[in-house]
């Protein structure tokens, strides 16, 4: 555990008190005008594409991507830079595909967009489930997380840490909403990659002896080739983790696409652009900074495993090589881990608040959010925006006191988090394909494929063949369970890698999805998504760009297949 000296402490407060005041500043209004929803959830529909491809990136990384990604850099090596860079080839598909109809619709969350696909019943459930994992499990794991890198790094008290982390990140956005956040991100995103790109010149150089960055980091790959393969082998200790060219065309799409398509907290600073043209630059914009996530947060941890080889935890790697910086540098890096964890944790608040406000409490109430003009009744709007202040203040308050309970017991919170949305994940991405380009597909397919994705799920997790927990439950082995060990490994399902769990599911769920819509036909009227007037073409910046792209990650692969 290091500490901040007082030039450190210095840094962080001007960073602090700089970021709050920037953050009210760029969300004040007129003057006689109030806020109203769609000023305080989707920043006025006016965000420009450089707000919307750094605040993209802001909401992602936050702690458990720097310390948790440097930690499997340290244990597994370059391999898994793969969730950064086929998330940059996914967020192209959004751009060109998912964002024309979004926009088009006049998408402001994405519960609408299941009703106004589907129906009513199913976009509450899914209002709820979103809303659940928000707060137990995103929204509990950054502060928690945060927390954790807070303590280690400064050497202030965790829970003190905790605690603030969760309350400064809530006074930030409360006032301005989704325009505060996002409009600030660009300081957060280019403070985050400021400071990680020191952290890796400073671990290169150290390890090349002083003669710069390319001498360190050709030691470090003649020392540890083993770290710089991109696609493991079967007999890699960590192939269940990445379970080899899955990782390019397996499982990891359903989650990219889930999480980079249909994911509120991510796709909101899309649906708030000017236009489309500014959301697709945008998102091309969060592509390429994708692209460069791993030099300044994989790298750090693959240098630590020769500048720090006997951590007995790989989550101490990031750290760790912050002991390397000098006063004043370490309260500049530091202040750009704060940085990713406040941008992360407001972007999660404002999205709960959008949820719950727009998606459950004005529909139960009958108050239409949007009137005929796109403009509702002005009372009406003051009222759900604080209505959504109160929810985000709730929020956090519910996060910060489940913090310890939930996650302060687990070894490994970076996995509780994969492993709980990972049930969900497959029918998630089901639902909005269908929903997006299958014109036959119905709630009732729709609901079948969720039900199905965590049934499927828990029960290819699950081993059977030794004693479990199941709903506060002890489960011992008994005959039902042998057998169901045996058809597992019968199946070849025993030990499958998360990954390739998911793709399984996710085809088993498309299937039955299919069937249920073709033999339990919906409502005609059910569908009121239109695509008259919806164009996938794309801007030569959009497709110029997005060569650029591929051509990188072809480079990348090629190079360190």
């Amino acid at each position: 555990m290091t500490s901040l000296s007082q030039i450190d402490l210095i840094v962080v407060i001007i960073y602090a008190i700089g970021i709050f005041g920037l953050a009210q500043w760029v969300s004040r209004e007129k003057a006689g005008h109030a806020k109203d929803t769609s000023d305080y959830f989707l920043a006025s529909k006016s965000l420009p594409w450089w707000a919307i491809g750094a605040s993209l990136i802001a909401a992602n990384i936050s702690a458990e991507q720097i310390v948790g990604m440097a930690g499997s850099g340290y244990k597994i090596g370059l391999a898994i830079a793969s969730y950064e860079w086929m998330a940059a080839l996914t967020l192209l598909i959004v751009g060109k595909y998912f964002l024309p109809i979004f926009l088009k619709n006049q998408i402001y969350t994405m519960p609408q967009f299941l009703e106004q696909r589907y129906g009513k019943v199913l976009p509450v459930l899914m209002a709820v489930f979103w809303l659940a994992l928000y707060v137990f499990v995103n929204l509990t794991s950054i502060i928690w997380l945060g927390s954790i890198a807070v303590h280690k790094v400064a050497g202030i008290d965790q829970n003190a840490a905790l605690i603030a982390l969760g309350l400064f990140a809530l006074l930030y956005q409360l006032y301005g909403g989704l325009k505060a956040v996002a409009l600030t991100d660009i300081v957060q995103v280019t403070l985050l990659v400021m400071g990680g790109l020191i952290v890796s010149y400073l671990t290169l150089d150290q390890i090349g002896g002083g003669q710069g960055v390319f001498a360190g980091f050709h030691t470090l790959m003649n020392a540890h080739p083993e770290k710089f393969d991109m696609i493991l082998s079967p007999d890699n200790p960590y192939y269940k983790d990445l379970p080899g060219i899955a990782v390019l065309v397996g499982g990891m799409w359903i989650a990219n696409l889930s999480y980079w398509g249909f994911n509120q907290y991510i796709i909101q600073r899309a649906l708030a652009a000017k236009n489309l043209g500014e959301a697709q630059k945008g998102i091309t914009l969060a592509a390429y900074l994708k692209l460069l996530m791993p030099v300044i947060i994989v790298l750090p941890g693959i240098a630590a495993v020769m500048l720090a080889p006997n951590l007995a935890v790989g989550d101490e790697a990031y750290p760790t090589m912050l002991k390397l910086l000098p006063p004043g540098l370490l309260g500049l890096v530091f202040a750009a881990l704060v940085a990713a964890i406040i941008a992360s944790t407001a972007s999660k608040i404002n999205s709960i608040g959008t949820i719950f406000t727009l998606d459950l409490y004005a529909k139960a109430r009958g108050i239409n959010t949007r009137g005929e003009n796109g403009e509702g009744k002005t009372g009406q709007e003051k009222h759900l925006v604080l209505v959504g202040r109160i929810v985000a203040a709730a929020a956090v308050v519910i996060a910060i006191l489940a913090a310890r309970p939930l996650i302060g017991q687990s070894d490994q919170a970076f996995q509780f988090i994969q492993e709980f949305s990972g049930f969900f994940t497959p029918g998630i991405t089901v639902i909005f394909l269908l929903g997006l380009f299958w014109k036959p597909a119905t709630e009732n397919g729709a609901i079948t494929a969720a039900i199905m994705s965590v049934f499927m799920s828990w029960f290819m997790w699950v081993n059977w063949a030794v004693p479990h927990d199941f709903l506060g439950m002890h489960i011992p082995v008994n005959v039902l369970g042998t057998s169901v060990a045996a058809f597992q490994d019968a199946l070849g399902l025993t030990g499958m890698p998360f990954m390739n769990r998911m793709m399984v599911v996710f085809f088993v769920s498309l299937g039955l999805a299919v069937v249920v819509s073709l033999v339990f036909k919906g409502s005609g009227n059910a569908n009121r998504v239109t695509m008259e007037g919806v164009s996938f073409k794309t801007p030569n910046v959009f497709n110029i760009a997005g060569i650029g792209v591929i051509l990188i990650l072809i480079a990348l692969y090629s190079v360190w297949w």
